[in-house]
């Protein structure tokens, strides 16, 4: 491996990198629990170009040369949470009091993805501080599947708090509060 650089940009910056990024979100993705399609890595790079002119919108890029080994994505969260995507299952999880207190106009990490040969090096670590540094009020959460363990157990071991248990239905998204999100975990909800 020669130096590896982790550098925080802007939007417009981050989309010169679109090549790289779409080969690392499919690479990153096409194993359980995602299993996701090649073609789904151009449908996220359509998302990501409108993403990027989200208000409070950061994202950082992790570089070995030209070669992206991995990026992260996060954004001011809406005031109320859109009834797209999986807010509704979030908002029915946590609440209407707990997801505006602790989700709306806090920091949304959308996606954390590295290729996985280049796992083991600490860059999901330093990406995922490099978007979140500025959270208001430490204020920062993200959705995972519950069924992706070895996330859960990346994020747990970083300091992130499962403030949610399966959504309903069998959707098995959870909400991760950061390390410095000032809810506690005697307020979140029974299982």
């Amino acid at each position: 491996m020669t130096d590896t650089l982790v550098r925080r940009l802007p939007g417009p910056d981050l989309l010169t990198h679109r090549d790289g990024i779409r080969q690392v979100y499919a690479e990153a993705f096409a194993e359980p629990p995602w299993n996701s399609d090649p073609a789904e890595a151009d449908v996220y790079l359509e998302r990501l170009a409108g993403d990027t002119d989200r208000p409070g919108f950061t994202a950082a890029v992790a570089l070995d040369g030209d070669r992206v080994l991995g990026f992260a994505t996060a954004w001011t969260s809406e005031t109320p949470l859109p009834a797209t995507r999986s807010y509704p299952r979030v908002s029915a999880a946590l609440g209407a009091e707990r997801t505006a207190a602790w989700l709306c106009g806090g920091l949304e990490v959308d996606e954390l993805a590295v290729t996985p040969g280049a796992h083991g090096r600490g860059l999901g670590r330093t990406l995922l501080e490099e978007v979140t540094r500025d959270a208001p009020g430490g204020r920062c959460w993200l959705l995972t599947s519950v069924k992706a363990d070895a996330t859960v157990r990346f994020y747990e071991r970083l300091g992130w708090r499962q403030a949610t248990h399966p959504a309903p239905n069998g959707y098995g998204t959870a909400v991760f509060l950061g390390p410095r999100h000032p809810a506690g975990p005697d307020t979140f909800p029974p299982a």
